[in-house]
């Protein structure tokens, strides 16, 4: 079993300590807005788990990825728990890439890979789009 600790620090602030040992601040009051809050964190995650994959997996394919960006967006439910209702992913990538293996590298991690997305589809839909720059 892995373990994360948060402990405290004042007003809405936190420092959360990882199961490797890496420290993260937090901040849930977004009007003094200090650091991230456990929610966005969520969407970085979303994006940190799927460009983990898309890279590996062209890699693999013996794609030539020069850049990637994932830009993840999202909606949260008006009610609580304000959960995200909806999910947005955008991949800019560039490299000397062939269309069909950037597609399913995208299609790999968000079906079958991404744990983080897994989670997060049992209370938001999920979309995707990509472009490959020149």
């Amino acid at each position: 079993m892995q373990t994360a600790t948060v402990k405290w620090i004042g007003e809405q602030k936190f420092v959360g300590a990882s199961p490797s040992g890496h420290a993260v601040a937090l901040d849930s009051d977004r009007e003094s807005n200090k650091a991230p809050g456990p929610m966005e964190l969520l969407l970085v995650a979303l994006g940190a788990c799927t460009a983990t994959d898309v890279v590996i997996i062209l890699e693999k394919k013996r794609q030539k990825l020069d850049a990637l960006e994932v830009i993840a967006s999202g909606e949260r439910a008006a009610d609580p728990p304000t959960v995200w209702t909806k999910l947005e992913l955008l991949y800019r990538l560039r490299g000397r890439l062939d269309e069909a293996a950037v597609k399913h590298a995208i299609e790999l991690s968000e079906e079958k890979y991404c744990s983080v997305a897994a989670m997060l589809k049992k209370t938001a839909t999920l979309t995707y789009r990509y472009e490959i720059l020149k």
